[in-house]
């Protein structure tokens, strides 16, 4: 717990915690490009993030939450080298191994963040986000671990605000009835507009194949900010 936290303050968490061994290739990433490109979120933390400052240019920038290993965050980037890729993640493995990516690809618009997204987005201004990216969410599906789901009311509320107007955000699942719930959620909320249908502009994620080799079907859900 920090010391800014209380046991009636602590977030409810909206990841399992996860922690895993770096292979060499990691750490050597970590190692070499963590001081430079690295954040380290801490709970209760509400400083303001300076996003100029981070990337050091002024840039459009695409908070990207729950990037998994990166990979399709470092693609993306590369393909969209004028915009700027926040990632944040918890797992250990998949933060060395964007950092590996993002040396080896040479990548100037990525930074990756270790810790709690919603914690995350408290110290970004508002208005101050092109996109946010939620893809392949924790489901969390037993009923009784349904307030740990990202795509909550609240959460929206908090991510719609760090988007500027017209900025898009777009989120995915393969789990039907999380996407249910994910269209109602995002429906309701007064300040985004549900936008259409619109060819798959994204690299496939892991999840994705695991998702197609399964039978389930995947969700795409896109809004504006009003």
């Amino acid at each position: 717990m920090s010391e800014t936290e209380t046991p009636a303050t602590r977030p409810i968490r909206t990841f399992h915690p996860r922690r895993g061994r770096m292979s060499s290739r990691h750490a050597d990433a970590h190692a070499a490009l963590w001081s430079r490109l690295g954040l380290t979120v801490i709970d209760g933390d509400r400083t303001p993030l300076d996003l100029v400052e981070l990337f050091g240019r002024e840039i459009p920038v695409v908070l990207e939450i729950g990037f998994g290993m990166g990979d399709a965050t470092a693609a993306m980037a590369a393909a969209d080298p004028g915009r700027g890729y926040l990632g944040v993640e918890v797992h250990t493995p998949g933060i060395g191994n964007l950092l590996a990516l993002t040396g080896e690809l040479a990548l100037d618009n990525v930074r990756v963040a270790h810790g709690d997204a919603m914690e995350l987005a408290h110290r970004i201004a508002p208005e101050s986000l092109d996109a946010v990216h939620v893809f392949f969410p924790d489901p969390w599906p037993k009923a009784r671990h349904h307030k740990r789901r990202l795509i909550q009311p609240s959460n929206v509320v908090l991510l719609r605000e760090r988007l500027r107007p017209g900025g898009v955000l777009h989120c995915a699942t393969d789990w039907p009835q999380y996407a249910e719930v994910m269209a109602e959620t995002l429906d309701a909320d007064p300040g985004l507009r549900r936008l259409p249908a619109a060819p798959h502009g994204r690299p496939e994620t892991k999840f994705e194949r695991r998702g197609a080799a399964a039978g389930r079907p995947i969700t795409d859900l896109r809004y504006e900010r009003r």
